[in-house]
């Protein structure tokens, strides 16, 4: 029989998503118009053999043979543009709308086959002198992934500064400082994330408790044991993923019955694979996120203004844990013609007084 341990699905889950990190090197690009429009923009990059880049040179289809990454919607983009440099091939997706709420109906980032979900807004302000334009896109919270909250387990700012960076709760320490305090948060982080997988997999046992052939305790007594497994599970692990669920179940019940839930051959095994996996996935999505606006960057949010005048923001899915995530900047067009029309108004004003007095 073929088992798998809490381990083992962390690493089907790193490989099932692999393409929507490094390896993969996705990024996602927005553009904001003078005109209020938007473009979407989303490359990724990947290594290929030559006989797959011959491949994909045969034709214009060929092009869709090249893997596309998990956490795409390609159905959301309708131009597509290829490069090859060496043994690297960026494939990248563009699409314009008409307005950012267009654009936020078609974002093309998935989380476990679910499009994730945000709004976004252009606001214009005219100053005269310039106008002023601020982009908000807000990506809604998906922490409900999780049937713990973290904040059960640590404040609200420490939680927000785990998985954000804001609060910055670090600012001014030294770097002996920060580490300590740093480290004083990781424990609360391992056993939210050790109960949770814990609450995942017990509920799921639960839920399917019929598909148990002859259980040494019924459905109702499971549950009441439910505190004294979850103690015995951990005991004396720091992270749970390096426990042998199979084996501590059978420690505890003196029982195989529950081995269906861990072997990943069996159905219960693989469905129980892919809602721990589900749980995890979000821990891994990266997406870098940059934007251009019209103009000059006057403020970033929180983002960082990059040489190029594009404005980059880290975003990860742990930044959607405690809560929404906002990407946010303003920029100014300058009016040439306000400076023009100004100095004109001016110098005939001038020019006004100077007759008016010769005159008198």
């Amino acid at each position: 029989m073929k088992t798998s341990s809490y381990f083992g699905i962390v690493l089907g889950a790193v490989l099932l998503l692999t393409s929507c990190q490094e390896d993969a090197n996705v990024k996602m690009h927005t553009i904001v118009n003078k005109d209020g429009s938007c473009e979407r923009e989303i490359s990724y990059s990947t290594i290929m053999s030559k006989e797959e880049r011959d491949s994909m040179m045969q034709g214009e289809g060929a092009v869709l043979a090249q893997p596309i990454p998990s956490c795409l919607n390609q159905r959301a983009f309708m131009g597509t543009h290829t490069e090859m440099e060496g043994d690297t091939v960026t494939t990248t997706f563009s699409r314009p709308f008409r307005t950012p709420e267009d654009m936020c109906k078609e974002t093309p980032l998935l989380l476990n086959g679910t499009r994730l979900r945000s709004t976004a807004k252009v606001e214009k302000h005219f100053r005269w002198f310039y106008t002023e334009y601020t982009y908000t896109e807000v990506f809604y919270c998906v922490g409900d992934t999780f049937k713990i909250a973290p904040t059960n387990y640590a404040d609200k700012d420490i939680v927000s500064y785990w998985f954000t960076g804001q609060p910055n709760m670090v600012e001014g320490m030294s770097g002996a400082e920060a580490l300590q305090k740093i480290e004083g948060m990781e424990p609360f982080v391992n056993k939210w994330l050790n109960d949770n997988l814990f609450q995942t997999s017990f509920d799921f046992i639960v839920s399917h408790y019929d598909s148990i052939a002859n259980p040494p305790v019924s459905r109702e007594r499971f549950v009441e044991l439910r505190d004294s497994l979850a103690h015995h599970v951990l005991k004396g692990q720091k992270d749970i993923l390096d426990v042998n669920p199979q084996e501590v179940m059978q420690s505890f019940f003196h029982s195989d019955a529950y081995a269906i839930f861990f072997d990943d051959e069996t159905p219960c095994g693989k469905e129980l694979n892919k809602e721990l996996t589900n749980s995890l996935n979000i821990l891994w999505f990266n997406v870098p996120y940059t934007l251009t606006m019209p103009g000059k960057v006057t403020d970033t949010g929180n983002g960082t203004l990059q040489p190029d005048g594009t404005v980059f923001y880290p975003f990860t899915g742990e930044r959607l844990i405690p809560q929404d995530y906002v990407i946010t900047a303003t920029s100014h067009v300058t009016h040439i013609w306000a400076y023009i029309l100004t100095l004109l108004v001016i110098l005939i004003a001038i020019g006004s007084f100077l007759i008016s007095k010769r005159r008198r």
